[in-house]
């Protein structure tokens, strides 16, 4: 390959076609794994399952796998956990949120009430330790529990900054490394690991998911304030309503005259989604949104550069394609 050439990536259309068939099979073993004859369980859980979406994180798992030539069971099963994991910070986050929306779709807590989706969530999360433990490998458990351990804590994280208009890019980061970017990285470095590559190849994994995942979540910030709701699948300005300073509202606020500053303060105080032309308006007049695109963008390029050496397949190609999908996504 000269070196002038880009590396191949594969659209969307072609990721989901080529990662069909071991999707088709983590779903079927979510369904089987999800059963309980609580049948309180069974609903919520074959509501949130139901719901789809993009199940990128158990895709990651298994593209990761197979760029180093492994796929079977195994690979299935990380992958359902992983999902589980996503699954149960939903239930929990939409409780936290208030949130009665997601992905266009009314949220279990709205259906359900918040005690039976916090628990539900409870029984999810317990489920995917049981699935871990089933594959008897301790290394495989430990990347999960420390990651599980880090998403709470992200949870916590994020809570102490809600309506607090101090929040800066450093501390945003943080949330996102720990909320999002952590379970990316899981994903990508058990890919690595149960193809038996090496520490090194491991930890390229982890740092191409652990990029992608901050790319991925500045992306949907960025959306928050920018997209057509009915695409978005939630209302514009939920991050507002919920006082959250994500990255667009933060940059505005750092570079506004003070007169704009102070009306901004007060809205994050107030979590006053009323007032969410005058947000979109200082974001707009600060160009905080590119700025927020760029920051997106660099950590894509980022992820794409971990995977720099490695050898070309289909699989390396959807990971790539999925880097550039990221940033480049409406909804």
């Amino acid at each position: 390959m000269h070196a002038s050439a880009s590396p191949r990536q594969l659209d969307l259309a072609a990721i989901q076609a080529l990662a069909a068939a071991d999707m088709a099979a983590v779903d079927a073993l979510i369904r089987r794994r999800l059963a309980s004859d609580v049948v309180l369980v069974n609903q919520i859980g074959e509501h949130i399952v139901a719901a789809g979406g993009k199940r990128l994180r158990p895709m990651l798992l298994l593209l990761a796998a197979r760029s180093l030539g492994h796929g079977g069971p195994d690979a299935h099963q990380l992958a359902a956990v992983i999902e589980f994991i996503h699954t149960a910070t939903l239930l929990h986050d939409d409780v936290v949120d208030e949130s009665d929306l997601r992905r266009g779709r009314k949220t279990a807590n709205a259906l359900w009430g918040n005690a039976p989706s916090v628990l539900v969530g409870d029984f999810l999360y317990s489920r995917s330790f049981q699935l871990m433990v089933e594959l008897d490998r301790i290394e495989v458990m430990r990347i999960l529990a420390d990651t599980t351990n880090s998403i709470a804590e992200g949870e916590v994280l994020q809570l102490l900054h809600v309506r607090n208009p101090d929040t800066d890019e450093t501390a945003y980061l943080r949330v996102i490394e720990r909320k999002t970017a952590v379970l990316f990285a899981a994903a990508t470095r058990l890919g690595a690991l149960l193809a038996g590559a090496d520490t090194a190849t491991q930890q390229r994994l982890h740092d191409y998911g652990i990029n992608l995942g901050y790319a991925f979540q500045i992306a949907d910030d960025v959306l928050d304030y920018s997209a057509d709701e009915s695409a978005l699948g939630k209302h514009l300005g939920d991050d507002l309503a919920e006082g959250k300073a994500t990255l667009p509202l933060i940059h505005a606020m750092a570079h506004s005259d003070a007169a704009t500053r102070a009306r901004l303060r007060e809205i994050v105080e107030n979590g006053d989604v009323e007032a969410l032309p005058d947000v979109i308006a200082a974001i707009q007049a600060q160009g905080s949104l590119d700025y927020s695109r760029t920051r997106a963008h660099q950590y894509a390029q980022a992820a794409q550069r971990a995977l720099d050496g490695l050898a070309d397949n289909e699989a390396l190609a959807a990971l790539r394609g999925l880097a550039h999908y990221a940033t480049a996504r409406d909804h």
